[in-house]
């Protein structure tokens, strides 16, 4: 080879029809679409590969990092994100210390939690910013109430200490489609709430960084939204509130201005990162529609939190890498602003240790993976650009559809939102009870002997659905996927006895290894104690080291041709001391069904239903 001449110009150009012609010889005769093509919750077909050819006529890849419409991230220099830490405010004075503790350990971005609004206060508030440098820290706000108290103290305090105000950043977090949404009502009439945010938003005007509007589209997720819903509905909020305050007077430039979507990130990779870029490219549709003086009033601002949707109070450390890949697909999409929550926050108050650890997880991002010196990292992936094309389409159709309907607060009131929410929320928890969505450590791959820590809160742990009468629309519920999983382990572990199940292996060594490795892990997501062996030679010897055990069921595991005759034997052995459980689906069922033997396990078998109907049988509630 020549000093010049390019490696490649060895290789000649594979078509896709080669590549497609290829994998179909490879499969054998097997269908290309069962085996390759991954299909989503979110309706989308997945192909195993992509090429330059599937994103030439999109539009958005021509453009910059900063350019509009923004689906490359409004940053132009690097990949900066504010590392976000929130407290929640009892005492004042408190919160102030741990504040400046955490401002020295890496957080640029604070969250007050403030629990009471009756505590609003010019002099609380004095106590709590007392020796933070206003300019360099980003300052959030949540309080159920008193938003313009909040933003009078925050313009008083910043004036007196000299603040140039133009460089303050933050915002008061309201909402009040979003507590309408989970709480079924608000405490004054949607029309005066609205009036109310519409003052707001003019009054923080002084502030041009400080944003007044909230919408925390993470709460659709939390109450099993698909990554495409949770953005439509979301972009269809924004786009309420857009006319709300358009209508009152505020223009469009100042309203944009005043908007911050948070978006729950999901530990779907790829498709997280995707996400992002496909909301600013939307936003940036809807703004636009209004009429901006200016560009940049379409940039959207993103803050993104770690999902509570999968997150599990057994192996509760597996939440670390949960939370860990979340953060790297908010950071690769483009958040400007982030919150891990500790791994612990959804089974009890978290302590500084599993606060500590939740700030590390983004300094370890920014200061050892460097994943903030890069402005769009994803651009130019074929997979990814395809699917901001894919997000972005199923989002905008589904958008126009609660605009049909009136919009998103007409939708609301119908219960459109709510039936939606409900529909996927049943799916992913079939989804989890079937193992077609793997919750690590709850339903695959449990540990064995692990119980339930014994400083749980159980009001952190479960979700309500409590029904008020005075609700004016159908309230958001959320919950998690293991959910229904953990409350039938629970009642394993505080049973007097713990259900013991028994492997009775016998015949075929691969297949007896197999079921019961399938079988251990099958009941001990359920909290059982589960004591597998090596295997037996007959049945009378399988069975008389079961009952020496006091075993509560015990599962034959042994190749489909032996439980013919071995399944009938073992049943009649054990005479009703244990519940019998063959492991799989063998041709002969109905056979062994018309000898008593009722019970079979296998991939088929829901394991919540499953779990339920034994728990029920051996008396735990």
């Amino acid at each position: 080879m020549s000093q010049h001449e390019k490696l490649f110009e060895q290789f000649p150009p594979v078509s896709t029809k080669e590549w497609m012609d290829k994998i179909i010889s490879d499969l054998k005769g097997a269908d290309f679409n069962k085996k390759m093509v991954w299909k989503t919750n979110e309706g989308f077909d997945v192909m195993p590969f992509y090429r330059r050819e599937d994103i030439e006529n999109l539009d958005h890849i021509k453009t910059l990092p900063g350019d509009f419409p923004y689906p490359r991230g409004t940053k132009i220099k690097g990949n900066q994100w504010l590392v976000r830490q929130n407290i929640e405010v009892n005492d004042y004075n408190e919160s102030n210390k741990k504040a400046l503790d955490i401002l020295m350990k890496g957080v640029d971005s604070l969250g007050f939690v403030i629990k009471d609004p009756e505590t609003v206060s010019l002099r609380n508030f004095e106590a709590l910013l007392n020796g933070i440098h206003f300019e360099s820290v980003e300052l959030n706000f949540l309080c159920n109430g008193k938003a313009k108290e909040i933003l009078a103290c925050l313009i008083k305090i910043f004036k007196d200490s000299g603040t140039d105000l133009k460089k303050i950043r933050g915002a008061i977090e309201a909402d009040p489609l979003g507590r309408l949404m989970l709480n079924g009502n608000l405490c004054i009439s949607f029309e005066a709430g609205l009036d109310y945010l519409a003052s707001l938003t003019i009054d923080s005007a002084i502030l041009p960084l400080f944003k007044t509007i909230h919408i925390n589209a993470s709460n659709f997720t939390n109450a099993g939204a698909d990554i495409v819903q949770e953005l439509a509905f979301g972009l269809s909020m924004g786009n309420e509130y857009m006319t709300f305050l358009t209508d009152r007077e505020v223009n469009t430039d100042e309203a944009a201005s005043k908007i911050r979507f948070s978006f729950g990130i999901s530990s779907n990779y790829f498709f997280e990162i995707a996400r992002l870029r496909a909301a600013r490219l939307l936003w940036s549709v809807i703004v636009s529609a209004y009429k901006p003086e200016k560009n940049d009033s379409a940039r959207m601002e993103i803050h993104c939190v770690t999902n509570r949707w999968n997150k599990t109070v057994y192996d509760p450390y597996v939440n670390l890498l949960r939370t860990q890949t979340e953060a790297m697909s908010a950071t690769l999409g483009g958040t400007d602003s982030l919150t891990v929550e500790p791994f612990d926050i959804i089974l009890r108050q978290s302590d500084e240790f599993s606060e500590r650890i939740a700030r590390n997880q983004q300094l370890i991002l920014k200061e050892e993976s460097f994943f903030d010196k890069v402005a769009d990292p994803a651009g130019g992936s074929y997979y990814i650009e395809k699917l901001t094309s894919l997000i972005a389409e199923s989002s905008w159709k589904l958008f126009l559809e609660i605009q049909e309907m009136g919009g998103f607060v007409a939708a609301l009131k119908r219960g459109n939102i709510q039936n939606r929410l409900k529909e996927s929320a049943v799916l992913r928890r079939e989804n989890v009870s079937g193992r077609k969505e793997i919750l690590l450590g709850t339903n695959q791959y449990p540990d064995f002997n692990e119980k339930v820590s014994q400083d749980i809160d159980l009001n952190k742990v479960f979700s309500s659905s409590e029904k008020k009468d005075e609700y004016i629309i159908e309230p958001v519920i959320f919950f998690r996927g293991s959910e229904e999983l953990e409350k039938i382990r629970m009642a394993a572990d505080k049973a007097s006895k713990r259900p013991e199940v028994f492997m009775l292996t016998i015949g075929d060594p691969a297949f007896r290894r197999a079921r019961a490795q399938f079988s251990c892990n099958f009941f001990a997501c359920g909290g059982y104690k589960v004591n597998d062996n090596i295997g037996f030679v007959t049945v009378e010897e399988g069975v008389k080291a079961a009952i020496s055990a006091h075993a509560d069921i015990i599962v034959l595991c042994s190749s489909d041709e032996e439980y013919a005759s071995l399944a009938p034997s073992v049943f009649d052995k054990v005479k009703g001391k244990a519940i019998v459980v063959v492991a799989g689906n063998p041709a002969c069922m109905d056979d062994l069904k018309a000898k008593g033997i009722e019970f079979f396990i296998s991939v088929r078998s829901n394991l919540v239903d499953t779990l339920l109907m034994y728990n029920k049988m051996l008396g735990l509630s």
